[in-house]
């Protein structure tokens, strides 16, 4: 949608008042003015344009990605890692796009406060002594210019607080998206949408870390026994289930380690068991889960062989 065509008022005859003389200021400035308005239109225009033309060359690429990932690839293929990339490149062009829209919008907010103080002068100059009725009816003319151009001002406004803020929504879950998807792409496996979109707004307040722990029933347990443990998968999809039965939940994640043996290999055990507790976060975290729904505490265990990560739901 484009800016209305501005009107511009006919240059009436010059009557050689004090007036007249600030008539002609005032279609100067409003010309000018005028201008500046439709040049920002045509700029929103083409901005817009261009940040549709990304996000679309974006989601094209993100498409393919996915498709390549269902159909089932290596871990950390070459040719899907330049796609991810290009995929990243793309989005940061919707970022600079929205970055010129606010520019532009601090731009047209400007042009709105001298349309202001214009309009205010052209009203201010019927007052004035020393005026005939061709410098009035000028004036009418001006005035009835600026408050359209005004309107237009105003429009623009709108139109482009409107495209920024949709825009904005559109990265935020797009770069949680993008975050989840290089995980995919290193582990050659399709997850799903990040998990950042299942939990706003939440209908409820989410509860006090620690308090899944009351419940006894973990949601996952991922024994990290052996050196490479396959659970994102598993996690990713168990995670989104417990946010679709309930959109505040929050995850409460145990590192237990086993508590048999000398008093330095349960010191050991108990940082790996960490150490892999806080990788289990960070992959909730790439899955787009706020770190505030995410707590981690630690324990041993007598009655366990091997580190691992207990999972439950508050």
């Amino acid at each position: 949608m484009t800016a209305a065509q501005l009107d511009t008022s006919q240059p009436g005859k010059p009557t050689g008042t004090l007036v007249g003389q600030r008539v002609i200021q005032f279609r100067d400035d409003l010309t000018k003015l005028q201008q500046g308005v439709q040049e920002q239109a045509t700029r929103h225009q083409q901005l817009r344009q261009d940040a549709e033309s990304n996000a679309g060359g974006y989601q094209t690429t993100v498409g393919a990605i996915n498709a390549k990932l269902q159909l089932g690839t290596t871990r950390g293929n070459p040719g899907v890692i330049k796609a991810w990339r290009q995929a990243e490149s793309q989005l940061r062009g919707v970022e600079t796009d929205v970055a010129q829209m606010n520019l532009l919008a601090n731009d047209a907010a400007n042009n709105a406060a001298f349309a202001s103080y214009l309009l205010d002068s052209i009203r201010a100059a019927y007052t004035a002594s020393g005026a005939v009725d061709e410098d009035h009816r000028q004036l009418r003319i001006l005035e009835d210019s600026t408050q359209q151009t005004a309107v237009s001002i105003d429009r623009l406004l709108n139109q482009l607080s409107d495209d920024i803020n949709r825009q904005n929504r559109f990265l935020g879950i797009e770069r949680s998206n993008l975050t989840q998807l290089s995980m995919a792409v290193n582990n050659g496996e399709f997850y799903g949408t990040s998990l950042a979109g299942r939990t706003e707004p939440a209908p409820s307040p989410v509860a006090q870390p620690g308090t899944g722990l009351s419940s006894g029933r973990p949601l996952v347990v991922i024994r990290f026994d052996r050196s490479t443990v396959n659970y994102e998968q598993a996690l990713y999809e168990a995670a989104s289930k417990a946010l679709d039965r309930r959109p505040n939940a929050g995850f409460d994640l145990v590192a237990v380690a086993p508590a048999s043996g000398s008093p330095a290999e349960v010191a050991l055990n108990s940082d790996i068991a960490r150490t892999n507790a806080n990788k289990v976060m960070r992959s909730l975290l790439n899955m787009g889960l706020p770190a505030d729904r995410v707590n981690v505490t630690q324990v041993t265990d007598p009655n366990i062989p091997t580190n691992e990560v207990q999972i439950y739901v508050r």
